[in-house]
This record gives structure tokens, C-alpha cells and sequence, in this order.
């Protein structure tokens, strides 16, 4: 961890702890245990194989969900050195942030969001707490990874009121609209610059988006035409990777002046009196805001309605679909371990509990195992 921290940052000594009290460790503090913890779990080396935009088979260079959570980590650990913000809590909740995700990104989501809308449908970000609340089992003491309360909170990024309101503290913020930690706020903005841009990166490397659909921002399109211009005699794919490295400098360096700027002008001085502003204080300027905005209509308009992008998500959703009532007819076709925890979960809520245990199976799925799945289910 940095020597200085600000005030208003999270500490080991302000932290909330873990819902199973432990022992603390010689010369790890409890940020860095956790993510430790989330490194060595299963979920998170199952994101290999999952779904950012395109599907594994598509091609050994693009993004999957792993790679995108480093990715993550990497531009939130900058931003946090620079606010004075804990860095390795941040990490943690960067390489966790995706664990919840199903395979075929949010093909699956939405058609497992679909599939379980007679029983409170499903959320990615609060399946990636039952991950490490529950459905991770690695411990002889308690389920799950049993993380900190801040690194669970930077995890659960959107909650429905319905379901905050039964979970207790970590639920308290959707209720209450108040804010979550600075660094919390962090990740989420670290996320969002990494997906947008890398997903930009891919689209431009398959060809699926050309550097003239970018004509309508001055923002974007002059960055791409000085860096083709600096490359002509490189590979077309130098100039590429140099706009985008420079559109993330630019997206960094804004965030970092303007919330250190917003900080500052709000005078906190602690943790909770973070949590209790109406606004975030981690924010991007209003100008850089609107190219950001622009950028993510760009990708709406032209990366995940491609036609070919949109054969994907169909498939995808037939996929996950599929396997879910073929197993909510068949449960015994899951794996023994399942079973086991099917019939546990049935006896205290029914159908209900059927269904959560099928859903928390397929989420778990990598792309190729749920087309596997899906093979030996049709």
C-alpha cells in the first residue's frame, strides 16, 4: 500500500471487517488477502473463457472477461495512486467485479435475467456477491471467500431495491441513496474507460467499426487521424493501438483533475462522510463526460448491433435458455455436487430454489462448456 493515503480513504483500521472474524495475517492486510483470494478461486479463472464481446472461438486476440478485469485493475490502481486512494482495495474489487457474469456476456445475462423473471430474475453484479459470499466453497469455516465489507460493497455496483433490502448493511446505500466508497466509485469509472475503449480496440481489429464512423466526434476521429498520420509507415494496427492508449491517457488524466477537484471542493475529511453526499465525487468533466457518452452510442450503434455481433447474442441466449429448462425439467442431468445443492435449496423454498440452483449453475459456465452443455442436453 502507498506510505500516504488521504484521510477519506479506506483503511485496514476503518474497515468493517468480514462477516466470519479471522485471525489477521503476519504481513498481509486484509485488502490484499482478499485479493489473493479472488486470484485463486475458481470463478475467476473461469473468465478466461467467457464472453466480452466476441466468443472465444472468434479469435485468441480478443478481450474475454479475464483479460478485461486486469485490464480494469491496472487503470483503477493508477487512478487511486494518484487520488491517494488504497490501492490494493481497489484491485481487489476490480478483479471481482465480473466473477458474477454468465457465459456469452450479456446474451446470457439477459437470457438468464428472462428465464428466472418468475423468481426475481438475475443481476451479474449481485451474483458476483453470492460468488464470494456463497457459491465459492474453499474454506472448512464459512462459504464463500468471507472478503471485507468494502470489497464486497465496490462489488455490488447496481443492486433492485427488492434485493438490497435483504442484505442487510451492504444493501443499505440503494435504499438510503447514499454513496459507496471513493473506491468504489473508482472501479466503476475504471470500468467503464477500460470496456468502452477495449471494446473500441476490438471493433476497429475486426473490422466491424471504421475509423470513419468516428467522423461525428471531433474528440475521437482527430486522435485516429493524428495517429495514422505519425504511423503511415506502420501497420495499420500501430495506429490503432496508439489512439487508443491515448484515449485512455486522456480518460484517466480528466478523472484524476476533476475528482481531485470535486474532492477537494467537498472538504471530506473521513470515509463516512463520503458515504453520506448526494453525488460521487470520483466523476469525468462535463466535456469529457459527453465524448464518453458519445463513445458508448458509437459501440451501441455499430459493435454490438453488427449483425454479426447480434448472431452471437442470439445464440448466446438460445443457449442459456435451453440448458436452463432442459435442467429445470431434468436436475438430476447436473453435475452430483448440484444435485446436492438443488434438492437442499427445494426443500426450503420449492421451485424457487430449483431454479436459483440451475441459474447459479449456468452463470458459473464458461462459453464452451455451456455449448458443450447445451450439445449434450438438445
Amino acid at each position: 500500500m502507498l506510505e500516504k493515503i488521504a484521510s477519506y480513504a479506506v483503511t485496514e483500521a476503518t474497515s468493517k471487517g468480514r462477516v466470519h472474524p479471522e485471525t489477521p495475517h503476519d504481513y498481509r492486510n486484509c485488502f490484499q488477502r482478499d485479493r489473493d483470494r479472488i486470484i485463486h478461486s475458481t470463478a475467476f479463472r473461469r473468465l478466461i473463457y467467457k464472453t466480452q464481446v466476441f466468443v472465444h472461438h472468434e479469435g485468441d486476440s480478443y478481450r474475454t472477461r479475464l483479460t478485461h478485469s486486469i485490464e480494469v485493475a491496472q487503470i483503477a490502481r493508477t487512478l487511486a495512486r494518484e487520488l491517494l486512494l488504497n490501492e490494493e482495495l481497489v484491485e481487489a474489487i476490480a478483479l471481482a467485479h465480473d466473477l458474477g457474469h454468465t457465459p456469452f456476456g450479456h446474451a446470457g445475462q439477459d437470457a438468464l435475467d428472462k428465464c428466472m423473471s418468475a423468481f426475481g430474475g438475475f443481476e451479474h453484479n449481485y451474483q458476483s456477491l453470492r460468488v464470494v459470499d456463497q457459491l465459492e466453497q474453499r474454506y472448512p469455516d464459512f462459504p464463500g471467500l468471507n472478503l471485507t465489507h468494502e470489497t464486497r460493497e465496490g462489488i455490488l455496483k447496481h443492486c433492485s431495491k427488492k434485493r438490497a433490502a435483504i442484505i442487510g448493511d451492504l444493501g443499505q446505500r440503494f435504499t438510503n441513496n447514499t454513496q459507496p466508497t471513493l473506491e468504489a466509485q473508482l472501479v466503476d469509472l475504471a470500468d467503464s474507460i477500460a470496456y468502452n475503449n477495449h471494446d473500441l480496440d476490438d471493433g476497429l481489429r475486426s473490422g466491424l467499426i471504421n475509423v470513419s464512423d468516428l467522423e461525428e466526434s471531433p474528440f475521437f476521429y482527430k486522435i485516429f487521424s493524428q495517429a495514422e498520420q505519425q504511423n503511415r509507415q506502420q501497420d495499420h494496427m500501430v495506429a490503432i493501438y496508439q489512439s487508443v492508449r491515448k484515449i485512455i491517457d486522456l480518460m484517466v488524466t480528466d478523472l484524476i483533475d476533476t475528482s481531485r477537484n470535486k474532492i477537494k471542493a467537498s472538504k471530506v475529511e473521513t470515509v463516512e462522510e463520503v458515504k453520506g453526499l448526494e453525488q460521487p465525487l470520483i466523476a469525468f468533466s462535463d466535456t469529457l463526460f459527453k465524448d464518453h457518452k458519445w463513445l458508448k452510442a458509437i459501440l451501441r450503434a455499430k459493435l454490438y448491433s453488427h449483425s454479426k455481433v447480434e448472431t452471437m447474442y442470439q445464440q448466446g441466449e438460445i443457449y442459456v435458455s435451453t440448458i436452463f429448462d432442459r435442467l429445470m425439467e431434468n436436475p438430476e442431468e447436473m453435475p452430483e455436487r448440484h444435485q446436492l445443492i438443488c434438492k437442499k435449496q427445494e426443500e426450503v423454498t420449492q421451485k424457487a430454489g430449483r431454479a436459483e440452483a440451475v441459474a447459479d449453475y449456468i452463470a458459473g459456465m464458461t462459453d464452451r462448456y455451456a455449448i458443450s452443455e447445451y450439445s449434450r442436453l438438445s
